[in-house]
């Protein structure tokens, strides 16, 4: 196998590792959807670059909440030397300090206008309604064939100055608007 294809399964590997290690379960427990979900938007952080630092990285969720006591595990937790914050939000006042924005599937109908409150704001938005990345937001968390994958909207992703590293746009299940 040549170095460049071992490499890249190494940084795969590694990824894949490092999302599994994230998710908090206790011995013989399933691994929930949601854990899985809160795993991805956790892991998301380490893979993305914002153009300014602050002391905490804030996870806001938009809407109708459902992952919130997945994710309160992860509170106080250091990503890249900052301190993870989880915090609901429901109006675009709100989001000024967030850096990740996650919008549920149910909340379908305010997709578009969520959008447009954080049009070209440093804000990396994820949802897990499959249509997602073709309305315009940046990651979509995706079932398929039982398994929880994701698609990025690349040029979501540059409009909100933030950039994706090249290992989460290769392990990305499709990749609309740029190259992997």
């Amino acid at each position: 196998m040549p170095y460049r294809a071992l490499q890249r399964l190494a940084q795969r590997l590694a990824l894949a590792l490092g999302l599994a290690l994230a998710i908090p379960s206790t011995f013989g427990e399933v691994t929930s959807e949601s854990q899985l979900k809160a795993a991805y938007l956790v892991n998301f952080l380490k893979y993305v670059e914002w153009p300014a630092s602050r002391s905490t990285i804030n996870i806001c969720l938009f809407g109708r909440d459902s992952l919130g006591p997945y994710l309160a595990g992860y509170e106080g937790r250091q990503i890249s030397g900052r301190e993870l914050r989880i915090r609901k939000v429901s109006s675009p006042e709100q989001l000024a300090d967030c850096q990740e924005l996650f919008i549920p599937e149910t909340e379908e109908a305010r997709i578009g206008a969520v959008l447009r409150w954080v049009d070209r704001q440093a804000i990396l938005t994820v949802s897990d309604l499959e249509t997602f990345t073709r309305d315009g937001g940046a990651i979509a968390l995706i079932r398929n064939d039982g398994r929880l994958q994701f698609d990025i909207n690349h040029d979501a992703i540059n409009r909100a100055g933030l950039k994706a590293s090249s290992q989460m746009l290769r392990l990305a299940r499709q990749v609309v608007g740029g190259n992997r």
